[in-house]
């Protein structure tokens, strides 16, 4: 099977010879990290089987959160860790997407308009459920930043998952939301399309965006969810999935990658195929600024805030935690000291050899 680190290898250094002046260091450092994981690079260790008389080497991960072969278990882990914030009610996804005219100054500027595009979203959904037309009260908001289409092109959004409900400005009344609605999308991303202008305008970038952006209609998807424990387990994948997982690259042949993707309207299977520069860009531009943090909590569901959540827990007569999914196994954390069968055998095998790692290059 072809992996992403395959193509890396290959394509990578021909790719770095002509674009590396202009490329971004976390894209090099997510390049140079794929390209090594799980080689003799980063160090592992020797095991060998007295059953079948077999040796096997056992390398490291590089960890980087754009590999497709380390983020495995990361999202049951998060999805345990979310127990604690649920709430007995129903629960809404609200997906706020950036223009297209505004995409390319978003590549160019990542980290600025990454972090506008959270900011006025989450004030803009804050501000309009406050109003008493809508639910009135304070909410709680979990926002997680997803910049691509199944295609690999580039799409920046953001998908909120939101109580249905607010807690009154006095703390002393749960204000549910009315039926299976929560707040209009033509006023919210009217709101929304003027407080990134105005955050644009401060950050000086305003004089390089096309006028026209400012009289279209933006796009924002506001629907029900159900429980808040089944809308994790959606949302779940999207904090640590990458861009493109091992399995949907199907082949490499003449220096063009064919990947498979399902198209979102009718939901049937398609393959795109790409020149290997091609492909290697369209998965680069989704590659987060080093230390960027993709999944962030407002409102209620703030760090800052857990004493008003666990008033919202009183009010709504949650006594325990629901839906709690079963630990994960200590082994998960402690990977050098759990019993490795063979690949052959099954039998356990024997630590022989601790394997250092190569001296860090530069990416």
């Amino acid at each position: 099977m072809v992996e992403l680190a395959d193509i890396f290898r290959d394509f990578g250094p021909a790719y770095r010879d002509k674009y590396g002046p202009r490329m971004l260091p976390s894209h090099l450092a997510a390049m140079h990290a794929i390209e090594q994981c799980r080689t003799e690079a980063l160090g592992g260790h020797l095991y060998y089987c007295p059953d079948c008389d077999e040796t096997w080497y056992s390398y490291h991960s590089c960890r980087n959160r754009h590999c497709p072969k380390c983020q495995q278990d990361a999202a049951q882990q998060w999805l345990e860790r979310q127990q604690k914030l649920l709430l007995p009610v129903s629960y809404f996804l609200v997906t706020f997407t950036l223009p297209q005219p505004l995409r390319s100054l978003a590549r160019t500027a990542q980290k600025t308009l990454y972090n506008l595009l959270f900011r006025t979203a989450a004030q803009s959904l804050q501000q309009l459920a406050h109003d008493p037309r809508f639910v009135g009260g304070q909410i709680g908001m979990v926002g997680i930043l997803q910049t691509w289409t199944r295609d690999l092109r580039f799409h920046p959004h953001v998908h909120f998952l939101v109580p249905g409900g607010a807690l009154s400005a006095d703390g002393q009344r749960w204000l549910r939301a009315k039926n299976h609605f929560f707040v209009h999308v033509k006023p919210l991303a009217k709101l929304f399309r003027g407080k990134m202008r105005d955050g644009l305008r401060k950050e000086r970038l305003l004089s390089q965006t096309p006028d026209s952006v400012w009289r279209q209609a933006w796009v924002i998807d506001c629907r029900s969810v159900g429980t808040g424990g089944s809308a994790l387990k959606y949302l779940a994948p999207y904090v640590f999935r990458v861009a493109l997982s091992n399995k949907r690259i199907l082949k490499v042949a003449h220096d063009q990658v064919t990947f498979a993707y399902q198209d979102g309207e009718t939901k049937q299977q398609r393959t795109c195929t790409l020149s290997a520069d091609a492909f290697i860009h369209r998965f680069l531009q989704h590659v987060l600024p080093r230390g960027f943090v993709k999944v962030r909590y407002y409102g209620l569901l703030a760090p800052s805030s857990r004493s008003r959540l666990a008033q919202a827990k009183r009010l709504l007569g949650k006594t325990t935690d629901p839906q709690v999914l079963p630990q994960t196994s200590d082994q998960d954390g402690q990977q050098e000291e759990k019993v490795v069968p063979c690949p052959h055998c099954g039998q356990p095998m024997t630590p022989m050899q601790h394997i250092r790692p190569r001296p860090r290059q530069p990416p």
